[in-house]
């Protein structure tokens, strides 16, 4: 199972975005060397490539990634990831172990324990009511 996907610095934010398309995923780590150097989102190809005017064709994505985002570590909790997600303001972090990328954590990943509990806690209401 792929945990997340993955580009090369060198590729061009036409062909992060088509991937990031076709795998339905919100996020890239950019990998190089076998080390994360950078994040890619899809909020990156609006407002830092095409909000100001680049050429997604030509434009690398080294040139608009986010550079040595936050990590996670692999045995820290959803609830700690969603912290840091409001805390900064972004919606993706990617796990890291031992240097090591191993993930990736969305924000509709870290809500989704927290919605089941809310679903279930809220059919238990309405038995009892």
């Amino acid at each position: 199972r792929v945990l997340f996907r993955s580009v090369a610095p060198d590729k061009t934010c036409s062909q992060t975005a088509r991937l990031i398309t076709s795998k339905n995923t919100g996020a890239v780590l950019v990998i190089e060397n076998d080390a994360l150097i950078g994040i890619f989102t899809e909020r990156d190809v609006v407002f830092r490539v095409v909000g100001k005017g680049l050429d997604p064709e030509h434009t690398e994505v080294r040139t608009v990634m986010t550079s040595n985002p936050l990590t996670l570590g692999p045995k820290q909790t959803y609830g700690h990831a969603l912290v840091i997600m409001q805390k900064h303001g972004f919606r993706h972090v990617p796990v890291v172990d031992d240097g090591i990328a191993v993930g990736i954590v969305s924000s509709r990943n870290a809500m989704d324990p927290a919605l089941d509990e809310f679903i279930s806690d809220a059919r238990r209401r309405e038995h009892y009511e």
